[in-house]
């Protein structure tokens, strides 16, 4: 069961980049978008159905691996010695990103807007402020083990820069009114983070079981009492 783990973040990053490129052609095929207008946001070409049906199914079902990824990840951690406090905060960053992947399926934007886009921050800003913690928190730890190729770490890093650069730099050309680059940084930005989400693969291939762990309750234990207690039943 442990080694199918491994194959889950691959799973992850082929289901929602296959999704939405799929959601891309049906858009462009039944003329939902335009391409001679410039190339279309991930969000526009979600908008209209059939594509918004497949859209939210792709963006639900990816969220939902996606936050299963990150439980298996702070497990991972805490075995590794992380801390408590730095492993929950990169918990919680990895499960707003699912949860703002969700939103942004579930809340088109030509519906919701504000709430399309809160969801787009939480998916793409703290989506990759998810994997920087990981990359800090990991660095100053020497004692951490790094399984794979030692190339791993310099490309998830690489890739971090990367992604943050797109991030960024579509905010400011959408500003500024040049969709049809924000629009394909978007796209690259989106890809990117899937194919971080996909080389925990790597990680999860040293996997070999699950350790239960009891702890005692803070406030202790009533003390059972002394004898039975009567129960007086009438007749």
């Amino acid at each position: 069961m442990w080694g199918y783990l491994s194959l889950l973040p691959v799973l992850l990053a082929i289901w929602a980049i296959g999704g939405l490129w799929t959601v891309f052609s049906v858009a462009v095929a039944n003329e939902s978008v335009n391409l001679t207008r410039g190339f279309p946001y991930i969000s526009l070409c979600g908008n209209y159905p059939p594509q918004s049906c497949i859209f939210s199914q792709v963006l639900n079902m990816g969220a939902a691996l996606a936050a299963w990824i990150c439980i298996l990840r702070y497990h991972q951690l805490r075995d590794w010695g992380v801390g408590k406090w730095p492993n929950r905060l990169i918990l919680w960053t990895g499960l707003l990103c699912a949860l703002g992947t969700s939103i942004v399926g579930n809340f088109q934007e030509k519906n919701l807007r504000a709430i399309h886009l809160m969801g787009a921050f939480f998916a793409f800003f703290v989506g990759v402020l998810y994997f920087w913690l990981q990359l800090l928190f990991l660095w100053r730890m020497k004692h951490v083990p790094q399984p794979g190729a030692p190339w791993i770490g310099p490309l998830r890093l690489v890739l971090c820069s990367i992604c943050t650069i797109f991030i960024v730099a579509m905010v400011v050309l959408h500003v500024w009114r040049m969709r049809s680059v924000s629009a394909a940084l978007e796209w690259t930005a989106a890809m990117l983070l899937f194919i971080l989400f996909g080389l925990f693969s790597v990680d999860f291939s040293s996997l070999e079981g699950c350790t239960l762990r009891l702890r005692p309750c803070s406030g202790g234990l009533s003390p059972p009492p002394a004898s039975p207690i009567p129960l007086q039943v009438s007749l």
